[in-house]
């Protein structure tokens, strides 16, 4: 069995291999824009892999993902912008760097003192520029729902937030009813997707209130309703039945059926 050392040292001359001449033409292809959709694809299905709570899928999506970052960075390395070993060594640097009550003998109280110090060192000695705001440190990047839940979590660090979750229940009745005389309203919808954005803000806000990521939180649902209409899918064929709207309380049964199974 290799150690760490030789397994990442073969993984990365199997990379090299494929971005060769006479390597795999569509790995070859690939540039770091293209494979952007991949490492976002990746790292939902490594987390869907967790929650499943599966050791096997687990190792192998974590795999691919260290495909993705290794083969991000090799592409990198062969433009002579900076090298895989950069990237592990720039990476270890900056752990021990933000963890001086790890490697160091700064004394800390708790997470939150942790986070405090990190966020002092990326200005004091990593030279980053103070930010105007606390919400200019989310990536814009970031899909809408992740977005605005680390958005949140940024206002909540400096005392703006809900006192207790009933008062963001309380919130999202408010926004509900919002909903419904925007509905009423009928505006072209431009109302409607408005306090929709605020109904879903509000769901995120009580998610974090509870500690619980809404993104995690929602791919779990998603895969639940996979499950289930698959189920309904299944019943429909063996019953003879289309799956259209004129069917729908036959289509209700077996969603209600599927219910009981999980």
């Amino acid at each position: 069995m290799k150690n760490q050392a030789e397994a990442f040292d073969a993984l990365y001359r199997v990379i090299v291999k494929l971005r060769a001449p006479d390597g795999c033409p569509w790995d070859r292809e690939q540039t770091a824009s293209s494979l952007r959709g991949d490492l976002i694809e990746e790292t939902y299905e490594a987390v869907e892999a967790i929650d499943e709570k599966n050791p096997a899928h687990i190792r192998e999506e974590l795999g691919d993902l260290y495909l993705l970052v290794t083969m991000l960075s090799y592409m990198h390395e062969q433009e002579g912008l900076f090298s895989v070993a950069d990237v592990l060594d720039g990476v270890a640097e900056k752990l021990i760097r933000r963890h001086p009550h790890v490697f160091g003998r700064l004394k800390v109280r708790d997470s939150a003192e942790v986070l405090d110090n990190w966020a002092r060192i990326k200005v004091e000695q990593e030279g980053r520029s103070p930010k105007d705001s606390c919400l200019d440190e989310v990536s814009t990047a970031l899909p809408p729902l992740e977005k605005a839940y680390k958005l949140q979590k940024k206002a909540a660090k400096s005392g703006f937030d809900w006192p207790d979750p009933a008062a963001v229940m309380g919130k999202l009745r408010e926004e509900m009813e919002e909903v419904q005389e925007a509905v009423t309203i009928n505006d072209n919808g431009e109302s409607l997707e408005g306090e929709l954005g605020d109904l879903l803000f509000s769901a995120i806000n009580l998610c974090r209130s509870f500690k619980v990521d809404p993104a995690v939180a929602l791919q779990r649902t998603n895969g639940k309703f996979i499950k289930r209409f698959k189920h309904v899918e299944r019943r429909m064929k063996e019953a003879g039945a289309e799956m259209k709207k004129e069917n729908l309380a036959l289509m209700d049964r077996y969603w209600e059926e599927a219910k009981k199974r999980s």
